[in-house]
């Protein structure tokens, strides 16, 4: 299969590029580098070193001699993106380029406009491209477990068969996001829906949980080949933030009480979910839903995982929550679809921590310790980030 990878540089773009070319597709991938801008604006760069996008795929044709393309500009110029769908003709288009933190999104008006009109008018651009140029092309497209928030009913995989007055129908899932960023997502998979419902496309949105690990089999061929580590309060998820805390001899910073329970999942699993929706598309006319996570974990539990599998002491410190989101909850997720397809998952594990606690300790003095800390509050909405930031 052709497959174009959007966002091809970011934390899961790039390894999901390397495990497709592995897996025999030709690949290719675009970005505008903007992920690297934000680095600037925040002060923090990932703590595993990262090449540009020309030497890393470079390094990967010197290491397989595959080859893949790629493709400079931003989604929100449609002239760029019609461009690129009509040039490289892909059969799949795995779609990751958007701003991807709720924390950045609810900095400021600027940060959660941008937030918005970055991920939504991309995301209509591609919609629009596709359908002009070749209906047939299947966008596998990345949402979020936290579109949904956290209802006090089992969560499905998109939809919902509802019962009503004596009538019945499917409808979407209802959702209840947290942030405008999570909101972005959840327009997103709306217009996926209206544009597979109107124009016939097929489409698979996919809605991952949380996301852990730095290194997948393809980026341990080179060091050229690494994806970024993100450790901050920012961009940082929750269980790699805390393997950076330990490694420090700092207290695990849980907001709250820790009982938000989330859905997690690791990178080699990711890469690989994205591969099966590739490999076996959704049907013209088919807006698929699949809930792409392995297990759930409530906050502290996480923070209980990394403090036993650490050779060392590990305190925890309960930070007020800046967010505004429910600490005690239900949540039990349906999760079939993609292991329904293959997918084996891999658990979290003292094999993969120590693996973790590794990367760290090589890297720990590019560490800036005060980006560890909150510096957004969702209460606020005209603040401006704290001074730390």
């Amino acid at each position: 299969m052709r497959i174009l990878v959007l966002g091809g540089d970011g934390y899961l773009g790039w390894p999901t590029a390397l495990h497709l070319s592995q897996c025999g597709h030709e690949v290719a991938v675009a970005d505008n580098f903007v992920r690297r801008q934000y680095d600037l604006e925040l002060g923090v760069d990932s703590l595993v070193p990262i090449e540009s996008l020309h030497t890393r795929v470079t390094a990967w044709q010197e290491r397989t001699g595959k080859t893949i393309e790629m493709f400079i500009g931003d989604l929100t110029d449609a002239d760029f993106t019609y461009g690129m769908i009509r040039e490289f003709r892909p059969d799949a288009v795995v779609h990751f380029a958007e701003q991807r933190a709720a924390p950045y999104s609810m900095i400021d008006r600027k940060h959660a406009v941008y937030t918005q009109t970055n991920n939504v008018v991309g995301t209509l651009n591609l919609l629009y491209a596709i359908a002009e140029i070749d209906p047939e092309i299947h966008l596998v497209k990345l949402g979020t477990m936290g579109e949904y928030g956290t209802p006090n009913i089992d969560i499905e995989e998109g939809w919902l068969d509802l019962e009503h007055k004596g009538r019945k129908d499917r409808v979407l899932y209802p959702k209840r996001p947290g942030s405008f960023y999570h909101l972005s997502k959840v327009h997103d998979s709306h217009n996926m829906e209206f544009a597979c419902r109107i124009w016939g496309l097929r489409a698979t949105d996919l809605n991952q949980g949380v996301v852990y690990g730095q290194e997948t089999p393809e980026t341990t061929l080179d060091d050229r080949l690494a994806t970024r580590f993100d450790y901050d309060a920012v961009f940082g998820t929750v269980l790699n933030r805390f393997v950076i805390q330990a490694v420090l001899g700092h207290p695990l910073t849980v907001y709250g009480s820790g009982t938000q329970t989330r859905g997690i999942i690791d990178i080699r699993d990711t890469v690989r979910c994205i591969q099966l929706a590739c490999e076996t598309p959704a049907e013209r006319g088919e807006f698929r839903v699949f809930n792409q996570m392995t297990e759930s974990m409530s906050v502290r539990d996480i923070a209980a995982t990394i403090s036993e599998s650490f050779p060392g002491e590990v305190t925890v410190d309960n930070l007020d929550n800046p967010r505004v989101e429910k600490e005690e909850h239900y949540y039990k997720v349906t999760h079939t679809g993609l292991v329904e397809l293959g997918l084996v998952p891999h658990l979290l594990s003292d094999t993969l921590i120590t693996s973790l606690f590794d990367v760290a300790k090589r890297h720990v003095d590019r560490v800036r310790e005060e980006a560890l800390m909150p510096g957004v509050n969702w209460r606020s909405p005209g603040a401006e980030r704290t001074s730390e930031r």
